[in-house]
């Protein structure tokens, strides 16, 4: 039987964190190369648990518009471990979603108490303040499985 890494919140928010600066790109899962908000939590999750946990099947940037579906929660439910989002704390997951009714679009990952790590269209993977106006779009919170506090 292999022997399980032991995981801590800190060393997700800490490779996280080395992802700071890498460039937006659609699609992509590359530290320094490229990477979006679903490449930023794969990248993450490759380096602190291996392999992907399924395949991403190829999609648009208006994939949650155009299917109307909640994909991304839905995977997320499927891999991650649900929590509340006012519990959530640094190396947990947070969904987004733009407007009340739309499919969650939008992933980051909790860095501490008041900031988050994201890629984000147009910009680099950057730390920000998760601010009033991110809190009100939250559509599910989530922690890595494996994690020991």
């Amino acid at each position: 039987m292999p022997i399980q890494k032991l995981i801590t919140r800190e060393d997700i928010v800490a490779e996280a964190r080395r992802w700071i600066g890498t460039p937006y790109r659609h699609q992509a899962s590359l530290q320094g190369v490229g990477c979006d908000c679903l490449g930023l939590l794969r990248g993450v999750w490759r380096s602190l648990h291996g392999d992907e946990p399924e395949p991403v099947p190829p999609y648009t940037p208006d994939w949650a518009e155009a299917t109307g579906r909640d994909a991304l929660l839905a995977a997320a439910t499927r891999h991650l471990i649900t929590i509340d989002a006012a519990a959530a704390r640094p190396g947990d997951v947070l969904l987004f979603r733009w407007r009340p009714g739309l499919p969650a679009k939008h992933a980051a990952i909790v860095a501490s108490d008041t900031t988050m790590v994201h890629a984000h269209d147009g910009a680099s993977v950057a730390e920000v303040a998760i601010a009033p106006w991110w809190r009100r779009r939250i559509a599910g919170a989530f922690a890595f499985p494996d994690v020991i506090d």
